[in-house]
């Protein structure tokens, strides 16, 4: 599949600030790093690989606005798109050497009566360390670089495999957490927590994990990854099973069989 001008926009800036990541990552033990609150870490790589991203996307479309997890928002011609930017998701893993976070870009349109952001139409997802660059766009389909991603074909809980993400500090319920684990934990082949849900979602859309779930999330964690797994085929909604064109505060995620078993384990789950 040939890239879009505007996939080669975002992919140019996703590699641009993958390679400082890369480098930094290289020279953990120098970098400096500042509280932004409990389990909550910025680090210098962070900043530069945003304001790496922000010059190539801003030189690009000039009149886009942008969404981006340390310098909020900033508005540009409403009529136009947005930028919706995580440059480092897996800040946590990044800090502590472990080599599993991912650059994550999507561009979202607002709606069209005005009120607010609509769809997102284009996604990016690049994880620096295996140069694995995942990408959609809006009824295009999901590839892993020239390879068109499909969610996984399993049917059955029980070898099925799902990610999540554990509730800490002040983000998310842990009680609400445990009741699903709970419920779920029995009935599947595992559960995984890699700590970062871009890369979550992403594998999804590839085939790799078969269902996911986490709360308290922002839109610039999951903007990409609910792209990349609605066009690889899955589905993607809250607890309730709305679904809406970012889910972040509540994630459920998988192919169609799977989705709705577990959602219907979620709910009943949290009505005990």
């Amino acid at each position: 599949m040939a890239l879009s001008g505007l996939i080669r926009v975002m992919e140019r800036a996703a590699r641009k600030a993958g390679q400082r990541l890369r480098r930094d990552f290289g020279e953990i033990e120098h970098l400096q790093v500042s509280r932004k609150g409990p389990s909550d870490f910025v680090s210098k790589a962070d900043r530069a690989a945003e304001r790496t991203i922000y010059d190539e996307l801003l030189a690009a479309r000039p009149d886009w606005g942008f969404l981006m997890e340390e310098a909020g928002e900033i508005l540009g011609d409403e009529t136009k798109p947005r930028w919706v930017v995580d440059p480092l998701d897996g800040t946590t893993n990044f800090l502590h050497g472990i080599p599993h976070f991912a650059v994550s870009i999507a561009a979202q349109e607002p709606r069209l009566d005005g009120k607010g952001w609509g769809d997102v139409v284009a996604a990016i997802v690049y994880q620096p360390i295996t140069d694995e660059s995942f990408w959609a766009e809006k009824n295009r389909g999901a590839w892993l670089h020239d390879g068109r991603l499909r969610v996984s074909a399993r049917r059955h809980l029980d070898e099925s495999l799902i990610a999540t993400g554990i509730p800490f500090a002040d983000h998310g319920s842990l009680p609400e957490w445990m009741k699903i684990y709970q419920a779920l934990g029995p009935q599947v082949a595992g559960i995984r927590r890699y700590g970062s849900a871009a890369l979550d979602l992403a594998w999804l859309a590839a085939g790799r994990y078969d269902g996911f779930w986490e709360s308290g999330l922002n839109p610039w964690d999951t903007a990409a990854g609910c792209l990349l797994v609605r066009e690889a085929g899955g589905f993607v909604s809250d607890w309730r099973g709305r679904s809406q064109p970012i889910c972040d505060a509540q994630v459920l995620a998988g192919n169609d069989a799977l989705h709705t078993r577990l959602h219907k384990i979620l709910a009943g789950a949290l009505k005990a």
